[in-house]
């Protein structure tokens, strides 16, 4: 597909886009962002691990990945290691041995990075989801592609309509707490109030309308969790879909008092869009940055002495 129709369908597609999407303000693309942490890669370093020196993942839906995606790579859902029922949809599966079993059936492997690709124009910021996910299941080197499946397109990495075998993995699950927070100690937190602010902060990365009320995507109630602040994860996106540069996200996570010398807490509908500004802040090299993956599904869903929304 040359560049012209690609542009044309992608115009097409927008209107149509997934719920919420249609709302995103996206700056003019600027200088492209450089990889700090390994949480980040870009389509020139994917050049240089294909096709054999990486495990490739595609989060985008069954249909566009069917239509073209990078060669080798395997299609997988965030929901696929969630929890299924609501309200605990945006958890991850309880059950190590049920992980472990269907990332190996995408051929994860303890040896092997693993790079996950997106739709970072239309999607959700599932591939930062799946990466947050991989490293607090133990994976030591999951990274998403800058750009998405767009960038792999536009640096002209192989593309392909055909299937591959996926092989069978060996990734075995070993938990790690560094990025992720539950209800109850969230809950601890918040109860806390202004006592730990200073040295802690929520950041809410829904739309605008969603933080001030809004629940267009099945919450039991309406609003932020108290003393959140409010960054939309795409603003921190160019028009391509790919990160700004690092001294234009710094001073954009500044403006909201986000800073590595304080304790991030993000959280979304359901872990998917703070998951991925997870990724983003700890290639930046914030050290204490947490994605309460059950956000507000599962929080809105208790009662509201218990778990407050302002």
């Amino acid at each position: 597909m040359n560049h012209h129709h690609h542009l044309v369908l992608l115009l097409l597609s927008i209107p149509l886009a997934g719920v919420g999407c249609t709302t995103k303000m996206h700056p003019p693309h600027g200088p492209p962002y450089q990889g700090q942490r390994g949480w980040i890669t870009s389509a020139a370093q994917v050049r240089g691990l294909h096709p054999a020196g990486a495990t490739f993942l595609d989060t985008r839906p069954a249909d566009q990945f069917q239509k073209g995606h990078l060669a080798g790579a395997h299609n997988v859902s965030w929901k696929t290691f969630s929890e299924p029922q609501s309200p605990d949809r945006g958890r991850l599966l309880a059950d190590d041995a049920m992980l472990q079993q269907a990332l190996r059936a995408v051929g994860v492997t303890a040896s092997k990075p693993v790079v996950v690709i997106g739709d970072t124009i239309n999607g959700w910021g599932e591939d930062g989801r799946v990466v947050w996910m991989l490293r607090t299941l133990g994976h030591s080197s999951a990274s998403l592609l800058d750009g998405g499946h767009h960038a792999a397109e536009q640096a002209g990495l192989p593309v392909t309509t055909a299937a591959t075998p996926a092989g069978q993995g060996d990734f075995t699950v070993a938990r790690i707490a560094t990025w992720d927070i539950q209800k109850q100690e969230l809950q601890q937190l918040v109860k806390a109030g202004s006592a730990g602010a200073a040295k802690r902060l929520l950041v809410d990365t829904r739309e605008l309308r969603e933080f001030e009320g809004a629940v267009p995507y099945g919450e039991s109630r309406g609003g932020h969790l108290p003393g959140a602040v409010h960054l939309h994860y795409s603003s921190l996106l160019n028009t391509l879909g790919a990160l700004r540069d690092r001294d234009t996200l710094m001073a954009r996570l500044r403006e909201r008092g986000i800073t590595a010398d304080r304790e991030i807490i993000a959280y979304c509908t359901g872990g998917v869009r703070s998951g991925w500004f997870v990724a983003v802040l700890a290639d930046l090299g914030f050290t204490r940055v947490r994605n309460y993956a059950g956000s507000m599904w599962e929080w809105s869903a208790g009662p509201a002495d218990q778990y407050p929304l302002e």
